[in-house]
Parts: structure tokens; sequence; C-alpha cells
């Protein structure tokens, strides 16, 4: 059978009656989410890497231990331990995240993709340098579901999982950080063009 066949659940059973085989299924299916979401946050691949296998090992002890009671949240669960990782990272560092996209690029170089000559991107740096202090700005709440949003690619559901608030509360979050995004723009008389 392949492992897109096979149930989280089905898996997690499999693994705590000793086949290590299923836990390799679970952690190769999910990965490169896990380990996307903490390097949002960190901005650094050893220190993600690190915080990567930290989860994990905190996910094989739940497991055998069998505190973990499967409801059909093994991803927003695992993606919990790893947020909370991460955040613990930078409360014992006190440093700010970046954020950045899937792809390891800062949010803001998204904006455009066009070719530049060398003066145009300067400028463009210099803009970025000025929203990504912007962001900073932000309430830490709306940077979180920002990130896991855009950048982590997490649906509304997994957030307000992840986060333990509803997902209305997720939601308004996002129009929030938004909505603020704008108006720091707007008085800070930011052209984004």
């Amino acid at each position: 059978m392949k492992n897109f066949q096979i149930s989280d659940k089905q898996l997690i059973k499999n693994y705590r009656n000793g086949n290590e085989a299923c836990f390799e299924m679970l952690l190769n299916r999910y990965k490169s989410k896990v380990f996307t979401t903490i390097y949002l946050i960190v901005q650094d691949k050893y220190i993600a890497e690190d915080i990567f296998q930290e989860t994990f090992i905190k996910v094989v002890r739940t497991l055998k231990s069998e505190k973990y009671k499967e409801e059909g949240k093994y991803l927003p669960w695992v993606i919990t331990i790893a947020r909370n990782l991460a955040i613990d990272y930078f409360r014992r560092n006190q440093k700010m995240p970046k954020i950045t996209g899937s792809n390891g690029e800062d949010i803001i170089k998204n904006l455009q993709v066009f070719e530049k000559n060398r003066e145009e991107e300067m400028i463009q740096n210099q803009k970025e340098a000025k929203v990504r202090e912007l962001i900073k700005l932000l309430p830490q709440e709306q940077q979180e579901v920002l990130v896991l949003r855009h950048y982590g690619e997490l649906s509304f559901k997994e957030i307000s999982d992840i986060t333990q608030v509803s997902i209305n509360t997720a939601l308004g979050r996002m129009r929030y950080a938004l909505h603020n995004l704008r108006k720091l723009i707007e008085e800070k008389e930011l052209s984004l063009r």
C-alpha cells in the first residue's frame, strides 16, 4: 500500500503496535509542512532543523506514551508542537521573526516579480525593509495568523486548532492584520509600486 492510501489514524495505530515504518510514513507525509512552518517563524535553517527534530522527538514520546488521542487532527497537533517550540525559542532569545513565503523568500520580495536594474532593486530593498519594520508593529496574534495562513499555507480551521481560538477569531485577526498593515503603510506614506 502506498503512503497516501493509509490514514493517519491507521499509521498511528500500527506504529503504536510496533511497526516503526508507519511513523516514517507519517514523518514523510508531513515533514515539509512542519519544517516550513518552523522555518517561517525562526528564519534560520539550522535552528529550524533543531526545532524540527525536537518536535518529532516530542511527537514520538507522546505517541509511545499513548497520551495522544486520535481525533483526526494529527497535522494540526504536530504543527502546534512545532509552533510552540519555535515561539519558545524566540522568547528565550528575544528575537523577532522575519515573514517569508514557503519558498524561503522574504514576503516583501514577492510584491513585485519584475526584472529590475540595480537602482530599482535598491529602491525595492528599501521598501521591503520598511514594510518588514511595519509588520513588526502588528500585534503578535496578527503576525502569527498572517504567517500561518499565507506562508504556511494552512487553512483557517488548522490555524484555529493551532492557536486554540475559534475560526472566527482567526479570520478576524487576519482581517485586522491586513487592515493594520495597510493603515501603517498609509501613515508612513510608503509606496509599494
